[in-house]
Formats: C-alpha cells, sequence, structure tokens
C-alpha cells in the first residue's frame, strides 16, 4: 500500500487535461535516491507535465511526499527452515492475457 499527501494547491491546473470521463492530472511518484527521509517518506510526488512541456525543460511542481506501507507482509519468522524441494508446475498455453 502507498499512501500519499499532497498540497493541492500547488496544482498547476495548466498541465491537467480534459478526458472523455473527466479532467486528469497525472502524478509521478519519485524514489528518494538516499531512501526514506528523516520523517520516513519514501519519495516524493511530482505533478506530470506533457511529453513536449518535458522537453522545453518544464518540470512540474512538487506536491508532497509518499511512503510505502506493507500491510499484507508477514512477519518474519527465523525458526522456519528453508524449504529443501520445490515443485515447478507446467506452463500453459491457453493464458487468456
Amino acid at each position: 500500500m502507498i499512501i500519499a499527501k499532497i498540497d493541492v494547491t500547488k496544482i498547476d491546473k495548466a498541465h491537467m487535461f480534459k478526458g472523455n470521463k473527466g479532467t486528469y492530472l497525472d502524478l509521478v511518484l519519485m524514489e528518494n535516491r538516499q531512501g526514506p527521509d528523516q520523517y520516513g517518506n519514501d519519495g516524493m510526488v511530482v505533478q506530470g507535465v506533457s511529453k513536449e512541456s518535458r522537453n522545453a525543460g518544464v518540470k512540474g511542481p512538487i506536491l508532497g511526499n509518499y511512503r510505502v506501507h506493507n500491510a499484507h507482509q508477514a512477519p518474519a519468522q527465523a525458526s522456519q527452515p528453508a524449504p529443501t524441494k520445490s515443485k515447478i508446475l507446467p506452463v500453459e498455453d491457453d493464458v487468456p492475457f
């Protein structure tokens, strides 16, 4: 699970775009290069801009930060032995996608 907090007052409306079902905003999650920061944030949330704007040197504003929470990860158990054998299942050719 990823939890992001953004400051909506920093959104540049010029980089929002109309779609078939509404008005959209692209968000880009950029991981911190040196791991979590002093507040436990794993990265920052930046507003995405069009390819043309990026090529012209325009950068989207930093809107906030995000954290990765592993809510479904089971705690590690050191007392469990590592599996010795694994069963390889055959690959099926009729995958529907």
